[in-house]
């Protein structure tokens, strides 16, 4: 039940509290003096506090209640605090407001403004310790990921990259297939070390082939090495990735891009286990962790007759989707803040506000290549020790989603245009929306029910 502290030495303050709260199910804890009201909030768990600034007889001053708020805030630095004042305090509270208050009131007060700033207090404390919550689920996570298996340096604070390293390391030890889906520069050859690291052939090498960057005419002898004499140009023989792979994993990436004979001649090397060199009858055997990636809808490229469905399904033993970069948003700055720490030239520098809002404000149609590409680029530009949102060259983006980047991070309390605006990039899909905001659907809820949103 949520619950407020009331800190005041005249019980009748504390009688009329109780019973204005009452009205909204809030329940009213009350202490009479400044001791009474550290001792209660050591033992109960309050959302907000509401306390007067004058606790002994004939004094006026209001240092007492600066003294209060002062050791409230020590103890509890993210509980909101009201302030109940005269108005010869009036001063001393708008300084209290800018160390931290919530909020002040002169005595007496108006019941429904008092009421409103209470509630918004409230619900914005539930939103706050919902964030906390997951971003502490997130981080125990991560510890024990780090304390059971090899994640080669990966960065990453976000739910849904926690689920595709748990995946990883999940089907690491399983001795099959993984093909390993997600758009260019989002990160799967790092996916692919992870699996390799901790399976069971990790002492192994681990060899890469972008199928996408040879011409057609090469990627078999890549693939299966050739004899010399094998085609016009071989004048050496020539170990392909196979054979080099031999013990360990081969990493094919672009793997929709591999030729129909390539196709062909794969398959039977994850049948079977042999192939032959290009221009050799002699047949080789091998034992090689296969894991492919791609970009392409393989699917479509099946349906067209340009992808042989026996390979696709011999490749797709395991699936692991990793989504892009602008899905998952708690990345984007624990990655920005490696990449400076990891060039020379922005060690010494940090990221701006505004480049932070920035950052959490771009698409990243690019990804995480994108990503690293653009803090490059600011290290090199920032002439300063802070990097500001001009050095990141990024295009200029919206107001909306701007402050929706801006409340997700900070989990200060998102307006209307922000919630309107994570609505329609979510499609209408409200847990969706609720995630990007940082908040639970309930509280999603019930702020669309006060600003008179539609659900639909």
């Amino acid at each position: 039940m949520r619950t407020v502290l009331v800190i005041d030495d005249n019980p009748a303050v504390a009688t009329a509290l109780d019973l204005l709260f009452g009205l909204r199910d809030i329940r009213v804890l009350t202490a009479q003096s400044p001791e009474q009201g550290l001792e209660t909030l050591a033992r109960e768990d309050v959302g907000l506090v509401l306390q007067d600034m004058n606790f002994t007889a004939d004094t006026t001053s209001g240092q007492e209640g600066v003294t209060l708020f002062r050791a409230i805030r020590a103890r509890h630095p993210d509980l909101p605090i009201i302030l109940l004042t005269a108005w010869t305090h009036l001063d001393i509270a708008v300084d209290l407001a800018k160390a931290g208050a919530a909020d002040y009131l002169a005595k007496p007060w108006d019941d429904q403004k008092l009421l409103a700033s209470v509630e918004n207090l409230l619900e914005l404390g539930d939103s706050a310790r919902e964030v906390n919550r997951l971003h502490e689920q997130r981080r125990r996570a991560r510890r024990e990921l780090d304390a059971r298996y090899d994640l080669r340096g990966l960065v990453f604070a976000s739910e849904p990259m926690t689920r595709v390293v748990e995946l990883a390391c999940h089907v690491a030890r399983a001795d099959v297939p993984v093909m390993i889906l997600g758009p260019n520069g989002a990160g799967k050859e790092k996916i692919a070390e992870i699996v390799q690291a901790n399976s069971s052939v990790a002492a192994g090498p681990f060899v890469t082939l972008n199928c996408g960057a040879l011409p057609t005419e090469l990627i078999e002898a890549e693939l299966f090495g050739a004899d010399a004499g094998a085609y016009t140009g071989a004048n050496k023989m020539r170990e392909g990735k196979f054979e080099a792979a031999d013990g360990g994993t081969l990493f094919l990436d672009e793997i929709g891009n591999l030729p129909p004979a390539g196709q062909m001649k794969l398959l039977r090397v994850l049948e079977t286990g042999r192939y032959e060199r290009l221009g050799s009858n002699r047949e080789r055997q091998v034992k090689v962790r296969v894991i492919s990636a791609t970009n392409a809808d393989l699917a479509a490229m099946i349906r067209d007759g340009r992808f042989r469905e026996d390979l696709y399904y011999r490749l797709n033993t395991i699936q692991i989707e990793l989504p892009p970069l602008g899905e998952r948003r708690d990345d984007v700055l624990p990655l920005a803040r490696h990449f400076l720490a990891d060039n020379p030239l922005g060690a010494s520098k940090r990221l701006g506000e505004d480049a932070e809002r920035a950052l959490l404000a771009h698409a990243w149609p690019g990804n995480v290549r994108e990503l690293r590409n653009t803090l490059q680029r600011a290290a090199l530009l920032a002439r300063g020790d802070a990097i500001a949102a001009a050095d990141l060259g990024l295009p200029a983006a919206s107001a909306a989603s701007v402050a929706v980047a801006a409340a997700a991070h900070s989990g200060d309390e998102p307006d209307r245009a922000a919630i309107e605006a994570a609505i329609e990039r979510a499609g209408g899909v409200l847990a969706q929306a609720a995630g990007e905001l940082g908040l639970s659907r309930q509280a999603l809820y019930r702020r669309l029910d006060r600003l008179g949103i539609k659900r639909d």
